[in-house]
């Protein structure tokens, strides 16, 4: 299957450092990359996401969920592809 990804860009809005503890995902077809350190007060990250569309086919819908010590935690975010059979 092809690969493809997408970046999640981020910005800490809070006033204190972004801890992301872990980012999971519901598929072992999605591999999430985010940042290990500590994002500060007023700076931006990304959360790249691959998706291996191998024995998939039609639309796929993968759910990330981002675990951290924001107020909002956990976060989700999702892909939506529509995986077309090769010709």
């Amino acid at each position: 299957g092809d690969q493809v990804q997408y970046v999640f860009k981020f910005k800490n809005t809070g006033t204190a450092p972004l801890v992301l503890t872990n980012v999971a995902t519901t598929c072992g077809c999605t591999a999430p990359e985010w940042p290990r350190e500590p994002i500060m007060a007023g700076e931006s990250g990304e959360i790249t996401v691959k998706f291996n569309s191998a024995g998939k086919m039609g639309m796929q819908n993968k759910v990330i969920t981002i675990y951290s010590n924001a107020v909002n935690n956990p976060e989700r975010v999702t892909i939506i592809t529509n995986v077309l059979p090769k010709q």
